[in-house]
């Protein structure tokens, strides 16, 4: 086992070669996934508004 002081130096040390993203960084990559994810909500609407359509017509048939 290591000793836990040394441990604990090399976790600093590690901590410090970290970069961190800019402001505009988490900005722009959060607008991205709000923007995907409106994309996403409103294929999905229309493909489900798109299966309602034919469904109900498949219903309206058969009866």
């Amino acid at each position: 086992m290591k000793n836990p002081l040394k441990f604990i130096q090399e976790v600093k040390q590690e901590a410090f070669k970290v970069t961190w993203p800019t402001r505009k960084e988490t900005l722009q990559g959060t607008l991205m996934v709000a923007a995907m994810a409106i994309i996403a909500s409103l294929f999905f609407l229309l493909v489900d508004q798109i299966f309602k359509f034919f469904l109900d017509i498949i219903l309206k048939v058969s009866f």
